[in-house]
Parts: C-alpha cells; structure tokens; sequence
C-alpha cells in the first residue's frame, strides 16, 4: 500500500550550511496494516511524514501508493491527523469534519460521530471543547474521507494519561471497522506497542530503518501485563543492536 525510499533529505541552515536529516531511508506498509515510528527526538520523523503527505517535496526518492507514484489521485485518498487540531475556531464540530468532504453521506458521519462520543457535540465550537474533544474531532475529520491510508503525528501527545488511552481505544475501535493502512509517530514505546503490528525504531539524523519490530501478540489480547512484558522485549531487541535485516 505505502512503499517509502528517500535516499536523502536535506535541510540548509541559516548559514547555509547543508543539513543531512534522512538518508538511505526505506520501508514499506501492508495494506490495513498500522506501523508506529518510535525515535529520537529531530531525527525526522515528522518530515518523513511531510514527505509522504506531499508537503516537501525537495527530497531524492521516491513514494509510493499502491504501486502508483505520488500524484493527486493518491493524495486524495490520503488523510492525516497533525499534533495540533487545526480546527477553524469560526466553525462549529460538524462544519470542521464536513470541510474535508467533496460529497456528505450523513449516515455516514452519524455512525462516526457516535463511534467517536461526539454526536453531543456536532454544534460545538472548538474554543468549546477541551483538547481531547477536540483531538476527536480531528480523527472524525481523517476518517470522514473514508482514507486508505492514515498519517498520524503524535496525535495523543500532551494529553494525560486517562485521556490518551481512551482516545487510543477509540483509533483502534474506528481504524479496525475500515480499510485503511495506519502509519503513526509516537514518542510512546508504549502507546506503540498498543497500537501497531509492526514498530519502526529511527536512527539519530541523518535517519534510516535501524531497527524493525513485529509485535507477535493479537491486538485484543494486549493488556497491561502483555504490554510491559512486549516493551522489554522490544528494548532487549533494540539493545541487542540487531537490524531490520535480521
């Protein structure tokens, strides 16, 4: 579904110096699958999904989606959930997630309102809304495009704990109803281990694939003690220096 080859992405800093951030960066996502990228903080992650989203295109590579290369065709069934909301604070609930819609099927958006607990909320305006409401409403805008693929960029980050784990439930209670390849950035080793079935550990900049991980565990069978005991795993393997080769 999702097939990913920058052979190198660079940045020129203020005094024009060339900054390399990706280099001989690849990787692939299955159809309806849902990878997480774990790594350092400015190791590129977020431009990788910059990248793919079509937002920077001044890199040497190339993406692909289904086996078509980066065209308007693809983008269109491309969605994305950012760190921030970005609702627009004039427009009510409804009015935010109907914006990214060419046709409204309003069965549809019912069903997702009611899959995301915002059917209360459809005539709230943002400023109205605590920022977990609101991270709803920017999932409810991602899945109302009916997306084959889904980009998240730390969509659950500075939120509580309590907060993000209901709001996890929830990604994976609507992603799981649809046909929809997931790739996720997450500083979480946890909230990683929960949500995907594969794991992608980024090396420092100039980052590249160090590491890959398949979480063997059903997703519906990973409680509390699974998770902790799948997290040791996975940083036993990632200590142990061992590649996505193998």
């Amino acid at each position: 579904m999702l097939d990913v080859h920058i052979r190198s992405k660079q940045f020129s800093s203020s005094e024009g110096a060339e900054l390399s951030v990706l280099k001989h960066l690849g990787f692939s996502c299955a159809d309806r699958s849902f990878t997480c990228i774990v790594g350092p903080s400015g190791c590129g992650k977020t431009t990788t999904l910059r990248c793919i989203l079509g937002l920077d295109t001044e890199y040497d590579g190339n993406i692909a989606f289904n086996n078509s290369m980066h065209s308007e065709a693809c983008e269109s069934k491309v969605a994305a959930v950012f760190q921030e909301p970005r609702l627009l604070p004039w427009r009510t609930v409804e009015q935010n997630v109907r914006l990214a819609l060419n046709h409204v099927d309003n069965k549809m958006l019912d069903g997702l309102f009611a899959e995301l607990g915002l059917s209360e909320h459809r005539e709230f305006y943002p400023g109205e809304l605590s920022l977990g409401l609101a991270r709803r409403v920017s999932l409810a805008r991602a899945f109302a495009v009916d997306p084959t693929v889904l980009i998240l960029d730390e969509p659950f980050v500075s939120l509580d704990d309590d907060t993000a784990a209901r709001l996890r439930r929830l990604l994976i209670k609507v992603w799981s109803a649809r046909a929809c390849t997931a790739l996720m950035v997450t500083h979480n080793l946890t909230e990683a281990i929960e949500l995907a079935d594969r794991i992608l550990f980024f090396s420092t900049s100039p980052s590249r694939v160090e590491h890959e991980y398949d979480i063997p565990v059903p997703r519906d069978e990973r409680d509390e003690a699974v998770i902790q005991s799948i997290r040791a795993e996975v940083q036993a393997f990632v200590a142990s220096g061992r590649t996505s080769e193998g």
